[in-house]
């Protein structure tokens, strides 16, 4: 035996409160969706109207709004009104229709977020008595029928608040609402005489109007909607999804991770002014108002509800603005130069995927190199090569001693610019760039004078049995600048290879067996102690005849050259600064 499910509306307006619907002022707008959507199945030629009254006017607390729309008969009441999830708002077989506002049939439901009771009187175009509807917050209702109860074809809702929620029927409040919700709306709405609507959309070009007073005009629309000077306004117009509206790209730095926060109309009904989702993540730093007929809301209207037709809007959104960075930057090279170095995160991102971005990146983006803060077109004009590290304390390790070999070296070390290089190699060839290896610096520097490497040989010797506690080897060259005394050099292959066996002590034999295999090496040493043998405390080393005070002098270059490599400390390196500056402090205060 089949049965039907029992509906307890105190619950389904508690859940309508609490988990659908984000604030109770959305009441205002389920009625004034509700009222032009019945004007709107009335159809052309009627003119129409939606009067709504505060208190003020109606006298008793209650508020009323009033359409000239199609009106209900008897029976759509008791079908429409009295069951939850039923709406007018379909074709014959039961699909949405795409004219109407709302679809979900559960609108008028939000009336009971500020209403104790709901009365509806309506007559329809189709003939028949009017009709009045009474709903109470505790699930019941009366229909009946009062042919005196409204002359002309329409619909009056008077809601009677509860005594918490008087405040939200007060004049301001839902003038406010009904302005913020319905200005654009194609009806004429009118709170207690007041018209709110507009005749158009403040997007829309006017007769006569030019380009740069349209842009103006909008700039000054961006800054009371949004609350910035744009840098730029883009008009949007796709007639195949019924969307226009403008972009505006934000003048200040915005952060790649805030929300995205776009003013959405849907049918000229507000969806919200902080809508997400409409545009690509790359396109942080642009907010868009729009009017689409084509978008669909979720069933609060609070949102976009995720389909193909949203991402297809996604998809055209981003395109235009590609188009328009790609404009811009060979037509305004200046005013492109200053957005990328405002939004650079943004550009980055998506010159990885399209080439036209990736040049542009690329001529008008600043890098960091040795040749100083120039741009990557201007840095492979010196250089046939792009050599980088992706490490920005590496960079800053090794950038003077490359400058000082002639060699040209670029920080890849932030967002996206590792991934960029690698794409211009794909695009380039293999030549275009290429990362460049902390040991290949040893080849671009001199070998020691042989005097001079004679002399430091026992230096050398003692320099390696000091430092091989820290697996690290020394070698001697001659390079500038000669301030530096000595440069650390890592080898993470054989880091890694220290790091395993470590692993490999405290494991079965056949996990440690495995791990020797993935890690072996030629080479045991995974930092190599690079001393400047033109460096006159280097120099000093071979006159030192305190063994002592040579080995602390070593221990103290190595740290030294350890801390300006910006390199994590481990417990024997902190155990070496510390031993080296305290009996260095001893020995000076000792004389």
């Amino acid at each position: 035996m089949s049965r039907s499910f029992g509906v307890d509306l105190r619950g389904i307006i508690e859940l309508l409160s609490q988990h659908l619907y984000g604030s109770p002022r959305v009441y205002v707008r389920e009625l004034l969706q509700n009222a032009v959507d019945a004007t709107t199945a009335r159809g052309a030629g009627i003119g129409p109207r939606v009067l709504v009254e505060t208190p003020d006017v109606t006298g008793d607390g209650t508020l009323r709004v009033s359409d000239n729309g199609i009106g209900l008969t008897e029976d759509e009441v008791h079908t429409l009104l009295s069951t939850l999830g039923r709406t007018s708002k379909r074709d014959e077989l039961g699909f949405a229709r795409q004219d109407f506002l709302g679809q979900f049939g559960v609108g008028l439901l939000s009336c009971f977020l500020v209403a104790t009771e709901i009365r509806l009187v309506s007559r329809s175009v189709h003939g028949g008595p009017a009709v009045r509807w009474v709903a109470r917050y505790d699930g019941q209702y009366d229909v009946t029928v009062d042919n005196d109860a409204r002359a002309e074809v329409g619909t009056t809702v008077t809601l009677v608040p509860g005594p918490d929620t008087r405040h939200w029927l007060e004049h301001g409040m839902v003038a406010a609402l009904a302005r913020e919700f319905g200005e654009l709306l194609p009806a004429e709405i009118q709170v207690d005489g007041e018209v709110l609507t507009v005749p158009e959309l403040p997007w829309s070009r006017r007769p006569g109007e030019s380009t740069a007073d349209l842009r103006e005009r909008l700039s000054g629309y961006c800054e009371r909607t949004f609350g910035f000077p744009p840098f730029e306004v883009l008009p949007l117009d796709m007639p195949a999804v019924g969307l226009t509206g403008a972009a505006f790209v934000t003048a200040d730095a915005a952060h790649p991770g805030a929300r995205q926060a776009h003013r959405i109309y849907l049918k000229r009904m507000l969806v919200g002014d902080s809508v997400e989702g409409l545009l690509p993540d790359w396109a942080y730093f642009v907010r868009c108002v729009v009017n689409s007929s084509a978008l669909r809301p979720t069933a609060s209207r609070e949102a976009l509800y995720q389909d193909e037709t949203l991402l297809a809007i996604r998809d055209e959104l981003g395109a235009v603005i590609k188009d328009w960075l790609v404009r811009l930057g060979a037509t305004q090279p200046d005013r492109a130069s200053a957005l990328l170095a405002r939004h650079q995160l943004g550009m980055k991102s998506v010159a990885l995927v399209d080439d036209e971005l990736l040049r542009l990146v690329e001529h008008w983006l600043p890098f960091e190199t040795t040749d100083g803060n120039v741009t990557l077109r201007q840095f492979r004009r010196r250089h046939s090569t792009v050599l980088y590290t992706p490490d920005v304390d590496e960079f800053r390790q090794l950038a003077p001693v490359a400058q000082a070999q002639g060699l040209g070296l670029l920080n890849a070390g932030y967002a996206y610019d590792s991934d960029l290089l690698k794409r211009l190699v794909e695009v380039d060839g293999q030549s275009a760039a290429r990362r460049v290896v902390a040991r290949e610096l040893l080849a671009a520097m001199d070998a020691p004078e042989p005097l001079a490497e004679k002399e430091l040989l026992a230096s050398v010797r003692l320099a390696e049995a000091v430092l091989q506690r820290h697996e690290c080897e020394v070698v001697p060259r001659a390079f500038d600048p000669v301030s530096l005394p000595a440069l650390l050099i890592t080898d993470a292959d054989n880091e890694r290879h220290r790091d395993a066996e470590r692993v490999g002590e405290d494991s079965d034999p056949l996990w440690a067996e495995l791990l020797g295999q993935l890690t072996s090496s030629t080479s045991t040493a995974s930092r190599q102690l690079v001393l400047n043998t033109r460096n006159p405390l280097v120099r000093r080393l071979s006159e030192l005849t305190d063994r002592s005070l040579a080995e602390l002098t070593v221990e103290s270059l190595y740290v030294h050259a350890l801390l300006q490599s910006r390199r994590p400390m481990r417990p024997r390196d902190t155990a070496a600064l510390n031993r080296s500056f305290l009996d260095l402090l001893d020995r000076a205060v000792r004389r």
